[in-house]
């Protein structure tokens, strides 16, 4: 009962959250120059007043900002993300055929860099100022340092082009159709160098965190406490230090949450991945406005998704927080 009514005060407070993006967004697109009927009249070589004209008033793009952001409030209390007419569909449909290839390679780099970077600065911390602990830092701030781009280029020069290890780009092989087992082998070939491109940074960013939440608890009293009383190391370790030096790291990853999202955009044009971020992309080059809003509109609740995961993550680690 009390999971429930905090499940539900928190999802209370996200719905001015959600409204508050939802009126930013559209304010701050439409100050960017150019519209969908622009780039189709360009596109066809028929840009003559007229023309741009008729376009404008079939897209509503005539109609006054406030007329345009009324009728697309009232869309968005019935769940309405519009309609596409670069791409001729709803943008619902779009979003929902590309979420998969997104949700795929977010929860792979999420997972990875969160498990690796975790283990990384436990092993970092135990072993203070020791060789591994040199190594782990110094691999860590390169990553941190290095651009997920270029990463991204550099390992398909390496690994697709020179060694010829893993595909260039896509989500799968075009025309293999390839069926269980070897689906599943085809896409994680095709996923192991977007993921890592995006994982890298956070891995970093959690190793360094990990490594000096773990310093910081190791000298606190109950962990004395827990020596005096002659618990093993790797008990004290793991029945103390672990559970709280992890709320600092989840405090992180629901942080970095947004920055998984739009990182994503990157790696994803880089690799010719199919996901929300290539179709981001694209909506940014065709000024497809209301694609962009659809993606942002259901980018920001994802976000408040997963904050709201962390939250329940953290009265798991730790017992003494109320709901």
């Amino acid at each position: 009962m009390r999971l429930a009514r905090f499940l539900g005060y928190r999802l209370l407070l996200a719905i001015p959250v959600v409204l508050g993006i939802v009126v930013l967004n559209f304010f701050l697109i439409h100050l960017a120059p150019g519209d969908a009927a622009s780039v189709l009249a360009g596109e066809s070589g028929a840009a003559s007043p007229e023309y741009m004209e008729q376009l404008r008033h079939k897209f509503g793009l005539d109609q006054p900002l406030a007329t345009q952001f009324g009728v697309y409030l009232l869309n968005m209390l019935h769940l309405d993300l519009g309609y596409s007419f670069r791409n001729d569909s709803p943008v619902g449909s779009l979003i929902v055929d590309r979420l998969w290839p997104t949700g795929l390679l977010m929860l792979t780099a999420f997972a990875a860099a969160l498990l690796i970077g975790t283990l990384l600065g436990l092993v970092a911390a135990t072993g203070r100022n020791s060789w591994r602990d040199a190594v782990i830092s110094l691999v860590s701030l390169v990553a941190y340092a290095t651009p997920g781009f270029w990463l991204g280029l550099m390992m398909i020069v390496v690994f697709a082009i020179r060694l010829g290890w893993l595909p260039t780009s896509g989500y799968d092989t075009v025309g293999a159709d390839n069926e269980g087992w070897d689906e599943v082998w085809d896409v994680g070939r095709h996923l192991v160098m977007p993921a890592v491109a995006l994982a890298l940074f956070y891995l970093a960013v959690y190793a360094r965190v990990m490594r000096a939440s773990v310093l910081e608890q190791v000298g606190m009293d109950y962990v004395t406490t827990a020596r005096a009383k002659g618990q093993t190391e790797a008990r004290v370790m793991t029945g103390h230090v672990l559970r709280n030096a992890l709320l600092p790291v989840v405090t992180m990853a629901g942080v970095q949450a947004g920055n998984l999202i739009g990182g994503s955009i990157v790696v994803e044009t880089v690799f010719g991945w199919p996901g929300v971020g290539t179709l981001a992309f694209n909506a940014l080059q065709s000024r497809d406005l209301n694609l962009l809003l659809g993606i942002f509109f259901v980018s920001a609740c994802l976000v408040v998704v997963i904050n709201l995961a962390v939250d329940l993550v953290y009265v798991c680690l730790d017992p003494r927080l109320e709901l």
